[in-house]
């Protein structure tokens, strides 16, 4: 299960209304590249009709079978303070990451 902490939640939801198109869902996604071999990547985006579909904090999120594979474990942390990191994903399935946080193996 995908879940967001309450600080990712709220970023979340703020910048869902930066989008201004309640059609549009938070898109969660896995794609070759980085510095490990794949990286994570979200966006605001229409559903497609083989997405799988989830919530955690009042936050509806889409994923492509084959992202949902790799990120169905996954929490999703934002940290603004003085060195935040931005967004951050936590996946216990990684079996290694890159230092930047974004690409995994």
């Amino acid at each position: 299960m995908i879940s967001l902490s309450e600080n990712a939640a709220r970023k979340l939801k703020s910048m869902q209304e930066e989008v201004g198109d309640d059609a549009k869902v938070l898109r969660l996604m896995v794609e070759a590249g980085g510095c490990s071999g794949f990286q994570y990547g979200m966006s605001f985006d229409y559903p497609k009709s083989d997405d799988i579909r989830t919530e955690s904090e009042g936050v509806a999120m889409i994923l492509d079978p084959a992202s949902y594979d790799s990120l169905k474990d996954v929490r999703i942390d934002f940290d603004d303070g003085l060195n935040g990191k931005g967004f951050e994903i936590i996946n216990p399935a990684a079996t290694s990451t890159c230092g930047c946080g974004k690409s995994f193996n």
